[in-house]
């Protein structure tokens, strides 16, 4: 197979600048859309959104290659690194690796990229893996770097890396160019040019032994940031892992490849989709705090329960929306009971009820959730 890296004119890219002119428009169009929006919440309430926005992106990332993170030990490892209060949840390695990397890449994102950092982001991952030959440097196996899928005795490869032997080389270059391409820069690009072609770049060489893929996406979350001058605090690996898939497929097809232009308009328009994401979840903060300020004192333990329930759900909410089967199932109550609490809530206004009989649903009443999912279906032609 060839390979990218194996092809003459590497590691230097063909794409089609103009054909993203649109696309380089809208991102920072909306990431001006973004810092507006964030600049709505105040004090205490802004380092809340700021622990929710990054925890998800910390676990999201992690479960794109399969690890599943414990959502508390993260927020805990996050406002402990931000110097917030701590609280009493128990930290753990992997939780507390990737927090510790998700705020040096919020923190420090406007520093000059260089070995050494690289070398200490991979540590923080993966320095509780002792089956790892190497950590904190780039690998040094004499076997092939392969991504690979399928039985053991008939694997399918994806990609296969550059030897061990020429990764600090390559991985010279790619500091040198992640460098000269940063504004001020002597090459400057612009921002989802970029990350995608950084990101490419990047895994294509697969320099550690483990961990490229979120360190890639940090290195994606530094670039954009740098471009825009304050961190991006755009839902990357959000949609990223929504659409996993599709994202292994074009890394796959693109790393055999110098002509990236496909890949470089997949890219632009899932940062697009990553930052609509940001601004409906920091709409539902803003609105899930106004809804607390006026419900908070006239709910009951029961309804209290079930509502914090639904905001853990996130801005989609209950698929399908709430029915007295599952308020029953969170509060163990008596369904007349039910019916008289879900009731008491439409009256109050915390709650719409849709439906008939058995079809009944009922949702929260965020009216800052509805008006920028309104917008966003007006912007998409929805």
């Amino acid at each position: 197979m060839v390979w990218n890296w194996t092809q003459p004119g590497w590691p230097k890219f063909n794409y089609d600048p103009s054909v993203l002119e649109a696309l380089e428009r809208r991102f920072l169009l909306s990431s001006g859309e973004i810092l507006g929006a964030v600049r709505h919440v105040d004090g205490d309430e802004r380092d809340r959104l700021r622990i929710e926005l990054l925890s998800e992106e910390a676990i999201r990332t992690s479960a794109i290659e399969g690890e599943m993170l414990d959502r508390l030990s993260v927020q805990s490892s996050l406002r402990r690194q931000f110097g917030l209060t701590p609280d009493s949840y128990p930290l753990k390695p992997r939780e507390q690796g990737i927090s510790e990397l998700t705020v040096e890449v919020y923190s420090a994102f406007a520093a000059t990229l260089d070995h050494q950092t690289l070398f200490r982001w991979h540590s923080m991952l993966l320095d509780h893996d002792q089956k790892l030959e190497t950590v904190g440097g780039y690998r040094r196996h004499d076997d092939s770097m392969q991504i690979v899928s399928g039985r053991f005795d008939r694997p399918t490869v994806h990609f296969e890396a550059p030897p061990s032997p020429r990764v600090p080389g390559e991985m010279q270059a790619f500091v040198d160019w992640f460098n000269q391409t940063a504004p001020g820069g002597p090459s400057p690009l612009p921002a989802l040019t970029r990350a995608g072609l950084g990101h490419l770049y990047f895994e294509s060489i697969h320099p550690f032994e483990d961990g490229n893929g979120r360190l890639g996406r940090a290195l994606a979350e530094m670039s954009l940031a740098q471009n825009i001058g304050r961190p991006s605090l755009i839902a990357l690996a959000y949609t990223i892992e929504r659409d996993r898939k599709g994202y292994y497929d074009q890394l796959e097809a693109h790393q055999k490849t110098l002509d990236v232009t496909p890949w470089l308009l997949w890219f632009g328009e899932t940062v697009l989709k990553a930052q609509q994401v940001t601004l409906t979840r920091v709409a539902f903060f803003i609105a899930k705090a106004k809804f607390y300020d006026q419900f908070r004192d006239r709910l009951n333990d029961r309804q209290a329960k079930v509502v914090e329930r639904m905001f853990r759900e996130g801005p989609d909410g209950f698929k399908g929306g709430l029915s007295a089967d599952n308020y029953i199932a969170i509060t163990g109550t008596s369904r007349a009971t039910t019916t008289r609490d879900l009731q008491d809530l439409v009256e109050m206004g915390a709650m719409n009820r849709t439906g008939e009989r058995r079809h009944t649903r009922y949702w929260l009443h965020l009216q800052t959730t509805d008006a920028v999912e309104k917008r966003l279906e007006e912007r998409s032609g929805g």
